[in-house]
């Protein structure tokens, strides 16, 4: 199993209930993937975290899955029913037997650097725990920004653990795997829009990306759950939404991402709920709300939060430099006319990718990509988890774009695909 977010943890789970040794591959020190970053899932607007958190425990205790976390396939040989893989660990630097997750090392540490899980918007420490929930529980030195990697000096966080679990003697092990078959399920990263300079990221400060704001209105976010504008840390009047940016696009990428209209609305709503005099946006082409239950959470986000849908498209967005407030200039669809509109805040829904490692892994796998780097199959719909590489299937956001449940779906139907190999029908 490539990739430990929620499509690879519940094939694993399959897998591993029907009696069959899985190993679970994740490049990063947690499994959990981007939904553990996320607040609130739709339609239900149950707490992501609170689903997934008991997955990843289930995973992490059931004795037929071995998790190889912040790991990474660097080479596949054989074939269906005899794959040889071979997997390097990288160093965490602490001992993940002795570590109690206590998290003082963290609290010692005196680097603060841009937290990955938080998307850059907020702080981690050189030694830090990806997130509150993280499986396993071991801290992790980040050798990048450590003082003593660095500089040679500092060594506080061997100084105050307790478990003394810290060994900054620690290689890069190399481990070699048997396996039947390989499921890849390496999940999405947003598009960076910096390139449409009309709509000013990373040009005006309060103009966020979805995922920055999923994580900027989470209770375990930088702000812890406060929503404030990042220029002046004032609390925002108006926010508005822009949908499409990049995706459904022929600059940029043509395909429609399949989850922005719902997580938008989504987010919308969890907006009027943290303040309900809040005027919310959202600027729409059209909305794709497919889904079971998705058109009712958009009728109730309308007649019971009160959010304004805007069919329109995004020409330009300008700021005010004196005051950090935004002028959204667009285009009213039905009207066929410019018009303005002023926000506080404003969030870009990015496109939604493959990620960039799928080149690599499509290498040495043999297996073939689209034109988006997305992992082809043999038929969409009715063999959408064969890969063209007999043994090796795919399944969630990596294949295409699909939201959690789908992905969900879809992973139990390439564990069954992989039981098959592996001799359990």
């Amino acid at each position: 199993m490539i990739g430990g977010g929620i499509a690879g943890i519940q094939a694993a789970l399959d897998l591993a209930n029907r009696e069959i040794n899985v190993y679970l591959v994740e490049k990063t020190p947690s499994i959990g993937g981007r939904m553990a970053q996320l607040d609130k899932t739709f339609p239900t607007m149950d707490c992501s975290i609170c689903i997934l958190a008991p997955k990843m425990m289930e995973c992490f205790r059931h004795p037929k899955i071995k998790l190889l976390t912040y790991s990474e396939v660097k080479e596949i040989k054989g074939q269906a029913g005899n794959f040889t893989v071979k997997v390097t660990n990288k160093p965490r630097f602490v001992n993940a037997g002795a570590c109690t997750g206590c998290g003082e090392c963290t609290a010692k540490c005196p680097v603060s650097v841009p937290n990955e899980f938080d998307v850059g918007i907020g702080k981690r420490k050189a030694a830090y725990m990806v997130f509150p929930q993280a499986v396993p529980r071991v801290a992790v030195i980040d050798h990048e920004n450590c003082l003593f990697f660095q500089k040679g000096v500092c060594k506080i966080c061997e100084r105050f653990c307790q478990a003394h679990a810290i060994d900054f003697n620690q290689k890069a092990q190399e481990t070699t795997l048997n396996v039947s078959s390989v499921i890849i399920a390496t999940g999405l990263e947003s598009w960076n829009p910096v390139s449409i300079t009309e709509y000013g990221y990373k040009k005006h400060k309060n103009i966020l990306l979805s995922m920055e704001f999923e994580r900027l209105i989470n209770a375990s976010g930088p702000t812890r759950g406060e929503l404030l504008r990042p220029s002046d840390g004032k609390k925002p009047h108006t926010i508005t939404f822009v949908l499409c940016t990049g995706s459904r696009s022929e600059k940029n990428r043509s395909y429609c991402s399949g989850v922005c209209c719902m997580y938008a609305t989504k987010e919308a709503v969890l907006v009027r709920e943290h303040n309900p005099e809040c005027t919310v946006n959202i600027i729409y082409m059209d909305l794709r709300v497919y889904g079971k239950r998705f058109q009712e959470l958009v009728s109730r986000a309308k007649d019971e939060w009160g959010v304004n849908y805007l069919q329109g498209r995004a020409a330009a967005i300008l700021e005010d430099p004196a005051t950090g407030n935004l002028q959204i200039n667009y285009e009213n669809i039905p009207e066929g006319k410019l018009q303005e509109l002023n926000a506080d805040l404003v969030v870009l829904c990015p496109a939604l990718v493959p990620m960039e490692d799928n080149k690599f892994l499509a290498e040495i796998l043999n297996v073939e990509l689209d034109s988006y780097g997305f992992f082809k199959t043999q038929d969409q719909l009715l063999r959408p988890v064969e890969t063209n590489v007999d043994g090796i299937f795919v399944c969630g956001y990596c294949q295409s774009p699909k939201d959690i449940s789908e992905s969900v779906t879809q992973a139990s139907a390439a564990a069954e695909k992989a039981a098959e190999i592996a001799g359990v029908a």
